[in-house]
């Protein structure tokens, strides 16, 4: 009796496909969740704390101080806005 077969046997091989897809499928699953989670952290991070990340002079937030481009000035008074 070389080849071992029967309902056990052909039920088990199967069972343990099935436990290595799920296995394999979770495994995957979770990785790419925890490869977003820290990619995410890591671009919070960088946004709330530029300089621990070394992009301190290259953040995407940039302005103009007041000095350099002055204040909203009104043109009008409000109460001219809503009539016609």
């Amino acid at each position: 009796m070389n080849k071992n077969s029967g309902a056990f046997v052909n039920g088990a091989e199967a069972y343990g496909r099935f436990l290595e897809v799920f296995i394999d499928g979770h495994w995957w699953v979770v990785g790419d969740a925890l490869e977003n989670i820290g990619k995410t952290t890591k671009r919070l991070g960088a946004n709330a704390y530029p300089y621990l990340y070394g992009n301190a002079g290259s953040s995407g937030l940039r302005g103009s101080s007041p000095e350099v481009s002055g204040y909203a000035k009104p043109e009008k008074f409000i109460d001219k806005r809503f009539k016609d």
